[in-house]
């Protein structure tokens, strides 16, 4: 019995939590009024027609990178995301990092989202 309410336990968990690698960042510094907030991606190699989809923790899509023409083996490089300021809590933001292939969702590793970092720009 008590393996069984473990087994459901972990299910819950895992439902709630959904796919993917959940990642909080903090802003370097405040914010003034002229300026926005990007989301910098570097992706090493990543299976060709694979996509990386990046999310709020509540399911709120803020984009998705879809590499294309990369050779196998090569690194996909550097991309780009805007953050809407609404996401935006205490100068920190959390994201979902969803690396879909094929139907399937999962968290990308460490080789296939090599950073995420926050970054100051003007408006």
């Amino acid at each position: 019995m008590f393996i069984l309410v473990e087994t459901l336990f972990y299910f819950a968990l895992a439902i709630q939590a959904g796919p993917g690698r959940v990642v909080e960042l903090v802003l370097p510094r405040d914010l003034s009024a002229n300026e926005g907030v990007v989301l910098e991606v570097k992706l090493g190699a990543i299976a060709s027609g694979a996509e990386i989809e990046i999310e709020t923790k509540t399911g709120r899509t803020l984009g998705v990178i879809s590499p294309h023409g990369i050779r196998a083996g090569n690194e996909a490089g550097t991309y780009v995301v805007p953050v809407p300021p609404e996401v935006i809590a205490n100068n920190r933001v959390s994201v979902r990092l969803i690396h879909s292939f094929q139907s399937r969702r999962r968290a990308p590793t460490n080789k296939e989202v090599k950073d995420i970092r926050l970054k100051i720009t003007p408006r």
